[in-house]
C-alpha cells in the first residue's frame, strides 16, 4: 500500500495509537487497541504509520486491508497516496464511507456487511430494565438474585486468574477444540487478560456464589459516552447469570455513559437474535468499501 511500512501490532506503540483513535469521528468496538491486541494472532493483523493515520492489514487467513484510524475529517481523500486504487477495505465506518464517496465520487462500490454493525443500548435501559419491553430480562434477574446467595465485585489484577480459569471451564463445558472460532475467541481473550493491568480503560466485574466465579464481564470506555462490552461468560448450571452480569455489570460501570456498545453479532443467527432482545437504539453501521481507479 504505496510506501506504507507494516509491521505486527505491539504494545510499545499502543499509546500513540489511542490518541489517533481517540481523533476518529466514530471510533467502533474492532479498532479498539483491546480488540486489535486480543486478536492480533488470530488474524495476523499489522499496522503501519502515516503522518496522520494508522493503516491497519489483516495478513489471516488472507491480506484484508481495515479502515485507517486517525482524524477522518481532516483528510482530502482524493489526494490521499496511501488511498490505493483496485483496493478493497472492509470493516469501514459509515461516516469514513460517507466521506470517501463524497470525495472520490463514482469510484467508491460499496456493500453493507450487516454482520460487523456495532450494537448501540441505552446504558439507562440496560441498568433499569424497565417497562414491559423488558419485563423478561427484568424477571430473568431477579430469579437469579433470588435464588442465589451472590456477589458481584468489580475486576481488579488480583482476579485475573480466577477469570481465567472460568473462562478455561467455559471453554471445556462448551467443547472449544471443537471449533475454530471459540478457540480463537479464547486465545483473545487470554490474551487481554495477560495483559490487564498494562492496557488503559479496561474494566470489569464478576459474579461469586458461594465464594466461587460464576460470571465475569470485561469491557472499556471507547468513547466520552460509550462503554463497549468485549467479553461475557457465564458459568453453566446458573439460570439467569447472563442477564444478571449484563445488568450488574452496568449499573456498576455505565452510570457515566449514554450508550453500552456490544460489538457485532458476525452474521451468527442466534447471537443476532439475542442481541435484537435487549433492544439496540442505534448501530454502528460498517461496510465493504471497493477503491476503483480514476
Amino acid at each position: 500500500m504505496s510506501d506504507l511500512q507494516f509491521s505486527p501490532i505491539s504494545l510499545e506503540r499502543m499509546n500513540e495509537y489511542l490518541e489517533r483513535f481517540s481523533k476518529c469521528p466514530a471510533p467502533s468496538s474492532d479498532y479498539s487497541y483491546t480488540n486489535l491486541w486480543g486478536w492480533a494472532e488470530e488474524y495476523g493483523l499489522e499496522w503501519a504509520w502515516s503522518a496522520t493515520h494508522v493503516w491497519i492489514r489483516q495478513t489471516l487467513p488472507e491480506v484484508r486491508y481495515w479502515a485507517p484510524v486517525g482524524p477522518w475529517n481532516e483528510v482530502d481523500w482524493s489526494q490521499c497516496p496511501h488511498l490505493v486504487p483496485e483496493r478493497t477495505f472492509i470493516r469501514v465506518p459509515q461516516v469514513l464511507m460517507e466521506r470517501w464517496q463524497a470525495q472520490l465520487g463514482g469510484r467508491v462500490q460499496v456493500e453493507e456487511a450487516r454482520g460487523q454493525w456495532d450494537y448501540l443500548y441505552s446504558a439507562e435501559d440496560l441498568a433499569t430494565l424497565s417497562g414491559n419491553r423488558f419485563h423478561k430480562k427484568k424477571n430473568h434477574v431477579n430469579q437469579f438474585k433470588k435464588q442465589y446467595l451472590y456477589e458481584y465485585h468489580p475486576l481488579t489484577p488480583d482476579c485475573v486468574e480466577h477469570v481465567i480459569a472460568l473462562q478455561e471451564e467455559w471453554c471445556q463445558w462448551r467443547e472449544c477444540e471443537e471449533s475454530e472460532a471459540l478457540l480463537a475467541e479464547n486465545e483473545a481473550i487470554i490474551r487481554v487478560l495477560e495483559e490487564w493491568d498494562v492496557i488503559p480503560g479496561l474494566v470489569g466485574g464478576a459474579i461469586y456464589v458461594g465464594g466461587e466465579m460464576v460470571a465475569y464481564t470485561v469491557g472499556e470506555r471507547l468513547t466520552e459516552d460509550t462503554l463497549v462490552v468485549h467479553f461475557e461468560k457465564g458459568r453453566n448450571g446458573y439460570r439467569g447469570v447472563y442477564q444478571a452480569i449484563n445488568n450488574l455489570f452496568v449499573n456498576a460501570e455505565g452510570a457515566e455513559y449514554t450508550f453500552i456498545n456490544r460489538e457485532q453479532d458476525l452474521d451468527d443467527e442466534g447471537l443476532r437474535k439475542a442481541k435484537l432482545t435487549y433492544l439496540p437504539v442505534d448501530f454502528l453501521k460498517k461496510y465493504t468499501v471497493h477503491i476503483d481507479a480514476a
